[in-house]
C-alpha cells in the first residue's frame, strides 16, 4: 500500500467510499492522517465505520481545519453541480485532490507512466503493462484500470507505475509528474462534467502539466485537432515530444502504414512488425494503441525485439472487443467498454456481418458518426433507456428489434445470425452507451453478456472457439 506520510497528522476528508475512495482512506489512516469520510450512500458509510473510520456529513465539518479534500473522480466538483463537500471546500480554500495526487506525494521513487484519451486508453495501458512485464521490469498497473491507487505498492527507482487516467483524474493531481505521458485522441465525451469541449480538452492536457527535461510526451496526430495539440506541446522546451499515428505518417515518431508498424524514432523509418495476424488487437484503432505502447516502451529503454515479441503475445483485454465464444457458426464479441459512438464505430468496422447489441444510458453524441459503419450491420438489437431514441436514429438505415434487456437481445441476435447463415457472423455487444441504467458498470454488463452466451452455449451441442472473419481490409 502506498505511503501517505506527507499527510501524517494532517486533517483530510475523503469523499466517496467506493473501491478507490476506501483504498485512499485506508492508506491515509495507516499513514497517520486524521481522516473523516463521507459517502451519500448509507451502506458505504456503514462499511467505512465497520473498519473504524469516522464519517461526518460535509455540512458538519469544520472546513477551516481541513488540509485536503480527497474526492473520488466520479463525484462532480465543478460541473454540472458541485457536490456540497466540494463547494464548502472551495469556499474555505481547501485543495481538492484525487488518489493519483496521493501517489505523486507518496515519496515513491519509481517513475510514473500515464495514458489517457477518449478511446483506447485501457487497451494501451494493458498492452504497455504486458510489454513491461515480459521485459522483467517491476511494475504496478492501476488508476482507471486495475486495482485502486491506494492499494499500490511503494516502489524504488527500478519500478514503474503504469496508469490509465481519465479526464476526471487528471483534474485532481496538480503535482503529478509523468516520466512518459500518452495522449491518444480526443473526441466529445463527458461534456456535462467539464462544461464544454474546451474544458474537456484542458483536463486531458493536464497529463503534460508538470513534465520537464528528461520526460516524454507521446501524442496521436491522426486528426487536425490532435496535430494542433502536438504542435502546441512541441513548443514547450526541455521534453521529448513524439507523434504517433495509425492513419497517416508521423515523421520522427511511430506510425502504421498498411498494417505495418514503422519506427522512425531515429529517422530511419524501419518496419518493425506486421500487425496483420494480431487477432486480439483488430482494427485501425488498435493500430494506434500499438504505436503508442511501442513508443512508450522504447522511451523506457526496452529492446525492440522484446517489445515486438510482447505485442505478439498480448492476450487482449476483457470487455474490449473480447472474443468470448464461437458456436453455431457465430462468434460472440464482448465490447462492453464501448460507451460512446466513436468506440463502437471502431468495433463495427472490424467485421462484415454484425448482429449488433446496442443501447443503455446514452452519451451526448448518441449514435452520431456511425452511418458509414451501418453497411457492416445485418440487424441491431436495442436495449436499455436509449432503445426508443436509437430506434428513431436507426429508422430507415438499419433493421432493428426492440429487445429491452441484454438477455433477450443476446438470444434474438444469435437466432437471427443462425437463421441468416452468413459467413463470419458476429454477435457484437458494443453498446455506444453507459451501463448505469441496468448495470453498475461496463464490467458487470460484459460479464452478464458472457453469462448469456454461456447459457446459449450449454443449449447447443459441439462447437469450439474460432476467430471471426474480419471486415475486408480491416486486419490484412
Amino acid at each position: 500500500m502506498i505511503s501517505c506520510e506527507g499527510f501524517a497528522a494532517k486533517h483530510v476528508v475523503v469523499l466517496g467510499l467506493g473501491k478507490s475512495g476506501l483504498a485512499a482512506a485506508r492508506a491515509l489512516c495507516r499513514s497517520g492522517a486524521r481522516v473523516l469520510t463521507w459517502d451519500d450512500a448509507q451502506d458505504r458509510r456503514d462499511a467505512a465505520q465497520a473498519e473504524g473510520m469516522r464519517t461526518r456529513d460535509p455540512e458538519r465539518v469544520n472546513w477551516a481545519s481541513v488540509d485536503a479534500l480527497v474526492i473520488s473522480p466520479g463525484i462532480p466538483h465543478s460541473y454540472p453541480e458541485p457536490h456540497i463537500a466540494a463547494r464548502l471546500a472551495k469556499h474555505a480554500g481547501v485543495p481538492i485532490i484525487g488518489d493519483v495526487e496521493l501517489l505523486a506525494a507518496s515519496g515513491a521513487s519509481a517513475h510514473m507512466v500515464a495514458i489517457t484519451g477518449t478511446n483506447g486508453k485501457s487497451t494501451t495501458t494493458a498492452l504497455l503493462a504486458h510489454i513491461v512485464e515480459q521485459a522483467g521490469r517491476d511494475f504496478e498497473v492501476g488508476g482507471n484500470l486495475g486495482p485502486p491507487i491506494g492499494e499500490m505498492a511503494m516502489m524504488e527507482n527500478d519500478g514503474l507505475y503504469v496508469l490509465e487516467l481519465s479526464s476526471y483524474q487528471l483534474e485532481l493531481c496538480p503535482s503529478a509528474r509523468f516520466k512518459v505521458a500518452v495522449l491518444l485522441n480526443i473526441s466529445p465525451d463527458h461534456l456535462d462534467r467539464h462544461g464544454d469541449m474546451d474544458g474537456y480538452v484542458h483536463a486531458k492536457k493536464n497529463i503534460f502539466r508538470n513534465q520537464r527535461a528528461g520526460d516524454t510526451a507521446i501524442i496521436g496526430v491522426d486528426t487536425p485537432e490532435m496535430a494542433a495539440i502536438f504542435t502546441e506541446q512541441k513548443l514547450r522546451n526541455g521534453r521529448t515530444v513524439l507523434p504517433i499515428a495509425s492513419e497517416t505518417t508521423a515523421p520522427g515518431g511511430v506510425y502504421v502504414v498498411d498494417r505495418k508498424l514503422i519506427d522512425d524514432l531515429d529517422g530511419k523509418a524501419r518496419e518493425v512488425m506486421s500487425l496483420g495476424n494480431l487477432v486480439n488487437l483488430p482494427g485501425i484503432h488498435n493500430a494506434q494503441n500499438i504505436a503508442a505502447a511501442y513508443a512508450a516502451a522504447r522511451m523506457l529503454g526496452l529492446d525492440i525485439e522484446h517489445i515486438v515479441e510482447a505485442i505478439s503475445t498480448f492476450p487482449g483485454l476483457e470487455h474490449r472487443q473480447e472474443i468470448i465464444e464461437y458456436f453455431g457458426g457465430v462468434t460472440f464479441v464482448n465490447d462492453s467498454k464501448a460507451t460512446n459512438a466513436e468506440a463502437t464505430g471502431k468495433a463495427l468496422v472490424c467485421y462484415d456481418n454484425v448482429y449488433w447489441i446496442v443501447g443503455g444510458r446514452a452519451k451526448e453524441t448518441g449514435l452520431q458518426g456511425l452511418d458509414a459503419q451501418y453497411p457492416h450491420v445485418r440487424r441491431a438489437f436495442l436495449i436499455g433507456e436509449a432503445a426508443q431514441d436509437f430506434a428513431t436514429q436507426l429508422d430507415g438505415k438499419v433493421t432493428y428489434d426492440m429487445c429491452g434487456d441484454l438477455h433477450s437481445a443476446t438470444r434474438a441476435a444469435f437466432a437471427a445470425a443462425v437463421a441468416d447463415g452468413l459467413p463470419g457472423a458476429v454477435v457484437l455487444l458494443s453498446p455506444a452507451c453507459a451501463s448505469f441504467d441496468q448495470f453498475a458498470n461496463f464490467e458487470e454488463r460484459g460479464d452478464a453478456f458472457r453469462a448469456c452466451v454461456d447459457t446459449l452455449r450449454s443449449e447447443q451441442s459441439g462447437g469450439h472457439m474460432h476467430p471471426p472473419q474480419t471486415a475486408s481490409g480491416a486486419n490484412s
